[in-house]
């Protein structure tokens, strides 16, 4: 069967996407969109992943617990593991490999970290926007290693994506699938590199408004409707 997704979403957290990005809010749309599946990927952080979880078991969405984690190249890598767990063990990981800048709100805007009903539990101090000193080859090892998915974010964009930071991406990682940015045309970009056409690609909506989130636009055919399968989908 088709399952329609959504597997790059920020929240409040992201100091880049507006407040009203909580939990509820980004669930609800996300079922008035007709999506089935979605994953919240704050920058360098899980801490509002526990909210979404409950938020989407209540509604009935397959979650991804999900993170987009930015290189010690400045490459953003999507990070998706099988566990809300695993994925908290890689965030208090990579905050113990970040620079100790503070967040400056009226600069960057405010990182808000809620409950499952949408209340602020605190605001994060720390810049999560910046990057960590975690590189490309060792995350992905790492993400592997809890039988999680690493996927190189909107790799058709000149800043942010391992094309444009690295040249291109290693073999010897294993990875399978990327992301192209909505706005990309596939078949326009993937005739100019030639050598991307062994990587199954997904489109994802990098929402940071609530309007933003893909209508019933990605899809995966799925024998069953887990966060297992959609990670070995994309594996």
């Amino acid at each position: 069967m088709k399952y329609y997704a959504d597997l790059h979403i920020h929240s409040a957290l992201s100091a880049c996407a507006e407040n009203d990005m909580t939990p509820n809010n980004i669930v609800n749309m996300s079922m008035l969109k007709g999506l089935q599946i979605i994953s919240v990927t704050d920058h360098n952080s899980a801490a509002n992943l526990p909210a979404v979880e409950m938020a989407c078991r209540s509604a009935g969405l397959t979650f991804v617990p999900g993170i987009e984690l930015t290189t010690y190249e400045e490459v953003h890598l999507l990070c998706y593991f099988k566990k809300l767990e695993h994925a908290l063990d890689f965030s208090a990981y990579i905050y113990s490999n970040m620079p100790s800048y503070k967040n400056r709100r009226d600069i960057f805007g405010e990182q808000l970290v809620m409950n499952e009903k949408d209340e602020i539990i605190y605001e994060e101090p720390l810049l999560l926007s910046t990057a960590s000193f975690i590189d490309f080859d060792g995350a992905v090892k790492i993400i592997k290693g809890t039988g999680g998915c690493a996927v190189p974010a909107h790799i058709d964009r000149t800043s942010y994506s391992i094309l444009a930071n690295l040249g291109d991406i290693p073999d010897y990682l294993d990875i399978n699938t990327v992301e192209l940015s909505r706005d990309c045309c596939a078949e326009q970009f993937l005739k100019t590199r030639k050598s991307l056409s062994k990587y199954r690609y997904i489109v994802s909506s990098d929402a940071h408004r609530l309007g933003d989130i893909l209508e019933m636009q990605t899809f995966f055919e799925l024998n069953e409707l887990s966060c297992q399968k959609v990670l070995e989908y994309i594996l």
